[in-house]
């Protein structure tokens, strides 16, 4: 009888551990289904975006009036955005492409500014469009190459997740007809002369520095990250500890360190070697009832943030998703907010504990800056709203604009009907810079991140 019970004991725990698996390898699928779908979908889209860019350039080329060149260099600028971000989706990461992602981003950077300025009284100068044809040029052999790999792709029905594994096991020197096709892409771009695609109105915002030329600090072991892990993660005993060094192609020197402790949470961390700052952070934990709430947990991370020795922090936006918090920090001098200088963090509301702190944007481009004094007053870019906008709240910031530069601005939020909106208007010539329509009326916390040292 015994046996009898073992048996089927055994037999009710092999069949619960086989569907157990099943269901663990149906999920796995349905996760490699949708990636592969994510990477393809990204992947025609860049080729019909690059086919619009070559099509949108040449109609340019036959246009003379400002009615008509102005609206199609937009449009080109349109093109550009799209195409870059089509890039950034493919997973590309460690296959250099810079060379094409700077061609995309100096065609954008070319339209936009051409775009916005008046026609009229400066047209396009002949070097600008023989600028112009160049790009035409240029645009077409990148276009004939994605089309090669397109046909190919759909012929053989290639898969993007081998491209994925293949870039991950660096094994991009081998037979593999998309990385073949985009490192020819590469070369192309890389062949064109420098003063083609050069001249004064011309600005790369893609030479953004990924490589935190701002850090300062002395090059740390693999001993020194674990022990800075364990002090943001709170997890002071782990004995269950991995660190590996970044991978090849990576822009920057960092070790990735993965904690685990006896009951079973993980805390897995990326650290720059050089100083030792986290870049990131993720707890993985289930987060049970919230007991917390939304503003008490702002506090338990701009704590967080005063013990890791992060000075004059300025909480700006908040949300709340089922029971995370999620906080935005930004750098605030004299009054002045530094939004490039940005913290993003999570906060589970069951217990206040820091499930996640996301720093790279503030490592990249944290430094000590001499902020310019506006040459418009605050009044003078109130003249250049919306007259209909009610002005809530209103003060100075310096904010990337869309050429990837920083400038000053005079920040305003306000309501409009029933939605709230931000505003950025340049303090030194009025230009409506950015407005960002808000989701939702978030609170704002004013308590600025002070170090009691």
């Amino acid at each position: 009888m015994i046996r009898s019970i073992l048996i089927a004991i055994l037999v009710i725990g092999v069949a619960g551990a086989a569907y157990w698996g099943y269901q663990e390898h149906q999920e796995k699928n349905a996760i490699l289904i949708n990636a592969e779908n994510n990477y393809q979908r990204a992947f025609h889209d860049l080729t019909y975006q690059m086919d619009l860019l070559h099509d949108k350039i040449g109609t340019t080329l036959a246009m003379n009036s400002r009615k008509s060149l102005s609206p199609a260099l937009t449009d080109v600028w349109r093109l550009t955005s799209q195409a870059h971000g089509d890039v950034g989706q493919l997973p590309l990461t460690l296959l250099p492409f810079n060379k094409t992602e700077a061609f995309l981003s100096n065609i954008g950077n070319f339209s936009y500014r051409t775009s916005v300025r008046d026609l009229d009284k400066k047209p396009l100068s002949d070097k600008e469009y023989a600028q112009l044809d160049h790009l035409y040029k240029q645009s077409e052999d990148i276009q004939n190459e994605l089309r090669r790999v397109q046909h190919l792709v759909i012929k053989n029905k290639l898969r993007w997740m081998d491209v994925e594994m293949a870039l991950a096991n660096n094994r991009e020197n081998a037979d593999n007809t998309i990385i073949d096709g985009f490192k020819t892409v590469e070369k192309k771009v890389e062949g064109y002369e420098e003063t083609n695609i050069g001249g004064p109105s011309f600005v790369n915002y893609q030479n953004k520095d990924k490589n935190y030329k701002y850090l300062n600090g002395k090059t740390i072991s693999k001993q020194q990250a674990v022990e800075v892990a364990r002090k943001y993660a709170s997890m002071p005993k782990t004995k269950n500890v991995k660190v590996t060094d970044n991978g090849k192609g990576s822009a920057y020197d960092f070790y990735s360190v993965l904690l685990k402790n006896s009951k079973g949470q993980e805390a897995s961390l990326d650290i720059t070697k050089k100083g030792g700052y986290p870049i990131y952070l993720i707890q993985s934990r289930k987060i049970n009832k919230q007991k917390i709430s939304l503003n008490d947990a702002a506090n338990r991370a701009a704590d967080f943030l005063k013990k890791n020795n992060y000075k004059d922090l300025e909480l700006f936006e908040s949300s709340q998703y089922d029971t995370i918090g999620v906080f935005s920090f930004v750098q605030t001098v004299n009054g002045v907010r530094i939004y490039p200088d940005a913290i993003k963090m999570k906060v589970a509301l069951d217990n206040g504990q820091v499930v996640g702190f996301a720093a790279e944007d503030f490592l990249m481009s944290h430094h000590t800056r001499n902020i310019p004094k506006p040459t418009i007053t605050k009044e003078d870019a109130k003249g250049y709203l919306n007259p209909k906008l009610k002005v809530m709240e209103e003060r100075q910031a310096i904010i990337i604009n869309e050429l990837g530069e920083e400038v000053l601005c005079y920040e305003f939020m306000g309501t409009l009907g029933k939605d709230t909106y931000r505003i950025f208007i340049n303090a030194n010539d009025g230009t409506e810079e950015k407005v960002e329509k808000l989701k939702n009326a978030e609170p704002i916390y004013r308590d600025l991140v002070k170090n009691k040292a």
